[in-house]
């Protein structure tokens, strides 16, 4: 067996990526609640 599951997927994604995508997903979600907040609020 060659054992290439031991550490999980092949590729290794580039270190900051995942944070990257974690402060594109915070800001989207913070403008969507300024979005709606101002819509409520009008």
């Amino acid at each position: 067996m060659s054992g290439h599951d031991d550490r999980g997927p092949r590729y290794e994604p580039a270190p900051g990526v995942g944070k990257l995508l974690l402060w594109i997903a915070v800001f989207a979600l913070a403008a969507v609640v300024v979005v709606l907040g101002g819509v409520y609020f009008t």
